[in-house]
C-alpha cells in the first residue's frame, strides 16, 4: 500500500475511523468505545505510513504482520481495515449482527480479510508473535510483527514469558505497542494492579523500549520509522493515549472502557470530534 507521508492526511483519516468507530457501535448497541478511539492515531500510523500490506493482496507473503492482542478493540481495527480498502465500509454497520464477519472479537473463521489471528482472550497475542517472528527469521523473511497489547492486559503472566522468549531467540523483527492509558475496566491500572515502573520492566526481559504520546501522529511515526531496523533487539513503544480520545466529554473516563454510545449520544460524539478536528 502506497506510505500516506503527510501528517495532516494522517489526521484527517484517523478522524474518519474514529467516527466510524463511534457509528458502528452505536449501531451495534454494545462494544468498547475507549479504547478504540484512544488507539485510532496509532493504527492510521501503522496501516497508512508504516507498514507493508496490501489491501488487495491481503495474504501477501511480505506482508507486515498485525497482532491484535487486545481483541475488545476490534471496532477499531475493522474501522481501520474497511478505511484501508480490504472491505466496504458500509460493512461496519454490521458490527456484532448475527451472522456478520464483524464479531465483538475478531475471529479468522468469519473470513474477514486483513485479520492474522482470533483474539480477545487477553495475554495471547505477544505469544503469537515470537511465533510468527521466530519463523520468519528461520525463513530469512523480510517482515515486521507488530503486537498490540494494552496496558491492563499486561497484568497477564504469559505476557512476560512471550516477552522472556523474544529476547532470548533476539527477534528484532518484533515491535509491540502498549496501549497506555492508564485505563482498565476496573478503573486506574495503579489502583488495580500496579504496572509501573514500565519502561524498566521491558528493559529487564532484554527489550530495547521507547516512549511516546500514542495520540502525537508526528510522535508515532517518527518513533516507528526509527526503530523498524535498529537492532537485533525486540522493541516496544509505550504510547501514551487518552481513552476516547477525541470526545472531550468522556475522554479519560474508564467507565467507557466497554460502553457504546446512544444514536443520540454518537451524534454528539461526532460533534466534538470534528470540532476538536477543526481546532487541532
Amino acid at each position: 500500500m502506497d506510505k500516506v507521508v503527510s501528517v495532516d492526511k494522517l489526521q484527517r483519516i484517523a478522524f474518519e475511523i474514529r467516527k466510524n468507530v463511534i457509528l458502528s457501535l452505536s449501531a451495534a448497541g454494545s462494544g468498547h468505545l475507549g479504547g478504540s478511539l484512544g488507539m485510532a492515531d496509532v493504527f492510521t500510523a501503522l496501516y497508512f505510513h508504516v507498514m507493508n500490506h496490501k489491501p488487495d493482496d491481503p495474504e501477501w507473503e511480505q506482508r507486515d504482520r498485525l497482532i491484535l492482542s487486545i481483541g475488545h478493540i476490534a471496532p477499531l481495527l475493522y474501522a481501520t481495515l474497511a478505511q484501508a480498502g480490504y472491505f466496504p465500509v458500509h460493512e461496519l454497520k454490521t458490527l456484532r449482527q448475527l451472522g456478520s464477519r464483524l464479531q465483538g472479537h475478531p475471529g479468522k473463521e468469519h473470513g474477514l480479510p486483513g485479520l492474522e489471528i482470533s483474539s480477545g482472550s487477553l495475554g495471547q497475542g505477544l505469544s503469537v508473535s515470537v511465533g510468527i517472528a521466530l519463523a520468519a527469521k528461520i525463513d530469512k523473511k523480510n517482515i515486521h510483527v507488530f503486537t498490540i497489547l494494552g496496558d491492563g492486559e499486561l497484568q497477564e503472566g504469559s505476557v512476560w514469558e512471550a516477552a522472556m522468549s523474544a529476547s532470548a531467540h533476539q527477534l528484532g523483527n518484533m515491535i509491540a505497542i502498549v496501549d497506555r492509558n492508564f485505563k482498565q475496566i476496573d478503573g486506574d491500572t495503579e489502583k488495580v494492579m500496579p504496572l509501573e515502573p514500565l519502561a524498566e520492566k521491558w528493559k529487564a526481559f532484554g527489550w530495547d523500549c521507547y516512549e511516546c504520546n500514542g495520540n502525537n501522529m508526528k510522535q508515532i511515526i517518527e518513533i516507528l520509522n526509527r526503530i523498524k531496523n535498529m537492532s537485533a533487539k525486540p522493541k516496544v513503544v509505550i504510547a501514551r493515549t487518552i481513552m476516547s480520545k477525541g470526545v472531550s466529554s468522556i475522554e479519560d473516563d474508564y467507565r467507557w472502557h466497554g460502553k457504546a454510545p446512544t444514536e443520540d449520544e454518537a451524534h454528539r460524539f461526532i460533534e466534538e470530534l470534528q470540532h476538536n478536528n477543526h481546532g487541532s
